[in-house]
């Protein structure tokens, strides 16, 4: 995408309005019957959405343009799966779709470089379970989160995360104490996006809900690992005041963010097929 078309792009995206749940459902139906006016307003509606994920990922191997038009991909293929009867938002599902595209388009374009086959195994299965975990936290996972999740040791992961320079995980810890994430230098937090403001906010009512179908233990440590009562807690506080050990509390987490991904398959609408069929 050239600059001249970039801009007429942008200018554009925001002649079209965005859609009401019930205008969405409206057309999820009309959709299902072939109707190619249907799905062309469906995608027009969301563009915004695809222009707000591909900015999060400027700074990268690819340019705005090329992430637009990946972004976009991801968009026509939620579209086309999108299962209205299931209940969620739309842009919810769509928002999965779209940042999936534009990291793996991120990865092919790095992965000229080559790296030991078991790293690249462990990629892939961090790659995996990174989108459930973003898809249930609403940001991307730590690696410590990473490596609760998928039973690794926090140095392979890092190790993993790190073995190619190019296509640097967007979560990697940044500035001198290490408290900010490289994502947060590829975009402005003070842009208010009322799309995103607003899938954030259903993300977290989809994630609250998911939540209750986990055993009380469980529940309490991710609820606070979110910080749904306030700030996030770190494991050795969570333990002091359940009164749990550091590595019991790591315990528990792992086994309530694997429930909490197999949860979410009915709530978010993201399914196990779908995950391993994207990986």
């Amino acid at each position: 995408m050239t600059t001249d078309s970039l801009t007429l792009f942008m200018n554009e995206v925001g002649r079209h309005d965005l859609l009401t749940a019930a205008e969405e459902v409206g057309l999820a139906k009309r959709i299902e019957r072939g109707d190619k006016q249907a799905k062309e307003r469906m995608i027009n509606s969301n563009l915004r959405l695809v222009v707000s994920i591909a900015k999060r990922y400027q700074g990268h191997s690819l340019p705005l343009g090329d992430l637009i038009q990946e972004g976009i991909i991801g968009l026509n293929r939620a579209v086309e799966k999108f299962d209205w009867r299931r209940g969620f938002k739309f842009s919810t599902y769509a928002t999965w779709w779209i940042r999936q595209a534009c990291q793996r388009a991120i990865s092919n374009q790095s992965r000229t470089i080559r790296v030991p086959a078991h790293v690249h195994e462990r990629r892939v299965k961090l790659a995996r379970v990174s989108r459930q975990l973003e898809a249930a936290q609403g940001h991307e996972p730590t690696n410590e989160e990473l490596a609760a999740a998928t039973g690794l040791e926090l140095q392979h992961v890092e190790e993993a995360l790190g073995a190619v320079e190019a296509s640097v995980s967007l979560n990697q810890a940044v500035g001198e104490d290490g408290a900010g994430e490289l994502g947060d230098l590829f975009s402005d937090p003070l842009a208010a996006d009322p799309v995103e403001e607003a899938d954030e906010s259903h993300r977290r009512e989809t994630v609250r809900a998911a939540l209750q179908g986990l055993p009380d233990s469980e529940r309490r440590i991710l609820e606070l690992r979110f910080g749904f009562d306030g700030e996030q807690q770190p494991l050795d506080a969570i333990g002091r005041e359940l009164g749990l050990t550091r590595e019991r509390v790591r315990q528990l987490e792992s086994q309530g963010l694997a429930r909490l991904a197999a949860e979410l398959e009915g709530v978010v609408g993201i399914t196990a097929d779908e995950l391993a069929d994207s990986a």
